[in-house]
């Protein structure tokens, strides 16, 4: 009785224990990320871009449906990403659809989808040596307070093979949905002025670039024809933008300007130079003749970089790596377009180092110059280099298409990587100090606060294509449909010299993600096959065969 009254008063303290540690468990909920890169673990400038959510936000992700094991790994990394975010602010809600599951909508699902720019991707599957083509859609929409912007899933990069693309993309991810996040959620703050008035690039040049970024910013124009007549007021106007862009400027800026320009700076201003000491343009090209005469731009700003600790060489990077020319072989209707080597087109590679380059598709140039550091108060990074096999070209150079039919001699390409985009930080000293002023000014300074600049070897990296009116998106080639990284560059250029690089940070993180063998798995799967399927029923046989077999010897 007694061993009884004790018996059940453990199976009450076990069921006691057991309750308690159950309702515990419903009201405390924690997540162990147990992953050495920690791919797991939001960043804290991640969960800032949610935490003032307070109504519902919505994200639908369409990367759903039967695809190849890489690309299942990219929607379960997407998943496990947006339950995190969902588990720091409950009012995050996501759902995965996929368009393409019901024949009859189908095609309907893939123009809508189209029409809101969600462009899809086609896949090349392999199964049992066959080859087949897959639709997949690797975009989310996420919808915030009436308002919508949508999200690539995909990281596209030059020569990457689809496990590559699926790694970058999953690197990818975290900053993908913490920008667009912030695109709905933070109200925009930051002013960027857009210098004209010196030949800059004309807006419809710049459509594709200005689109983007007033995403995040307010933009406006800005000219300096105020300066000679009234220099204090026009400054103090500049004064209330934080970041000043000059689009390939090819007039000759005045003394009074460059002043003007140089106390922006002094006062803490940031600044996005994409300069063209090279008077060179591909349209130019396309007459008759097929050739030009590349010259030198003087912009009068040489004593202006060079005090900061940049000089632009006005030569012509020549690149044995670059981006293709298309041009239209044959004659009348029998012509047909092709791309051909072009060595004036770099195709340049960034810092992984830096966030503003990190995981970075190849950026392309056209007809670019040189940089050289010097030394100065600032720090200097090189953000965008071309490709070790290079020489460089002086002017005035005639340009002609008659290069795309010649060989290149490989011996001649011994100049080493050139730097195309360099990155200033620190307090500057101005251009003017100890000089005389070009006209006096009471809030004049010789110092600045600590402040940011990048100077890029060539205007044409902002520029978009325009076709019958229509301007084009920054970075893709129609012809060849291959898509460059200028566009991501220069947000990302924006978004640290307007110190978001707490966000920006976050495209560092490297996350190692392993993959199956595709090759090996072809190979072996009849070995693999037999050794799930068969082995087990073997060794289930002998098990019941020795069982018998002892049983029996005992039993008889």
């Amino acid at each position: 009785m007694i061993k009884n009254k004790s018996n059940l008063i453990k199976i009450v303290l076990v069921l006691i224990v057991l309750v308690v540690l159950n309702w515990i468990g419903t009201k405390v909920y924690k997540r162990f990320d147990l992953t050495q890169d920690q791919r797991y673990t939001l960043s804290q400038s991640a969960l800032a871009t949610v935490k003032d959510v307070k109504s519902p936000l919505i994200v639908d992700v369409f990367l759903e449906g039967d695809f190849p094991s890489e690309f299942r790994r990219l929607r379960n990394e997407t998943q496990q990403l947006l339950e995190e975010f969902a588990l720091n602010n409950t009012y995050i809600k996501f759902n995965f659809i996929n368009p393409l599951a019901d024949e009859k909508s189908r095609d309907n699902n893939i123009e809508q989808l189209m029409q809101r720019g969600l462009e899809p991707l086609q896949l090349s599957v392999n199964i049992s040596g066959k080859t087949s083509q897959e639709l997949i859609f690797p975009w989310a929409l996420a919808s915030y307070n009436d308002e919508t912007v949508k999200i690539p899933l995909i990281k596209n990069k030059i020569g990457a093979t689809q496990q590559e693309l699926v790694t970058n993309s999953i690197q990818h991810l975290e900053y993908a949905f913490a920008e667009s996040f912030q695109k709905l959620v933070i109200p925009k703050s930051k002013k960027i002025a857009i210098l004209k008035g010196n030949g800059q690039l004309e807006d419809r040049n710049l459509a594709d670039f200005l689109q983007t970024v007033k995403e995040h910013y307010f933009i406006a124009p800005f000219t300096l024809d105020s300066v000679a007549s009234n220099a204090e007021a026009t400054l103090k106007k500049l004064n209330d933008f934080d970041l000043i862009v000059s689009a390939k400027p090819t007039q000759a800026f005045t003394e009074e300007e460059k002043f003007f320009l140089d106390q922006f700076t002094m006062n803490g201003g940031k600044s996005l130079w994409l300069t063209e000491s090279i008077l060179m343009d591909k349209d130019s090209l396309y007459n008759d003749e097929g050739r030009g005469i590349a010259l030198i731009n003087d912009l009068n700003l040489n004593d202006f970089f060079f005090k900061y600790g940049v000089r632009i060489n006005p030569v012509i990077v020549n690149d044995m790596y670059s981006a293709p020319i298309t041009i239209a072989m044959g004659e009348g209707s029998n012509a047909q377009f092709q791309p051909l080597r072009w060595p004036y087109s770099p195709l340049a590679a960034g810092n992984p180092e830096h966030p503003i380059t990190s995981n970075l598709n190849l950026v392309k140039f056209d007809f670019a110059s040189q940089l050289d550091t010097l030394k100065s108060s600032t720090k200097k990074t090189i953000l965008l280099q071309s490709s070790q096999l290079t020489k460089l070209e002086g002017v005035p150079k005639e340009i002609t298409l008659d290069i795309v039919t010649q060989d290149p001699d490989p011996a001649t390409y011994n100049r080493g990587p050139q730097n195309l985009a360099v990155l200033l930080e620190g307090e500057f000293t101005s251009v003017y100090k100890d000089r005389i002023k070009p006209f006096n000014s009471a809030s004049n300074k010789d110092l600045s606060p600590p402040t940011k600049m990048i100077v890029i070897a060539d205007g044409d990296v902002i520029k978009n294509d325009v076709v019958k009116n229509q301007p084009q998106e920054l970075g893709f080639d129609r012809w060849t449909g291959q898509s460059f990284g200028n566009k991501e560059f220069l947000l990302n250029s924006v978004n640290y010299l307007l110190s978001d690089g707490d966000l920006l940070n976050v495209r560092t993180k490297a996350i190692t993600i392993a993959f199956l063998d595709a090759q090996k798995i072809e190979e072996k799967k009849t070995q693999w096959q037999l050794i799930s399927i068969v082995l087990p029923l073997i060794i289930l046989a002998l098990f019941g065969f020795l069982f018998n077999y002892l049983r029996r010897r005992k039993y008889t």
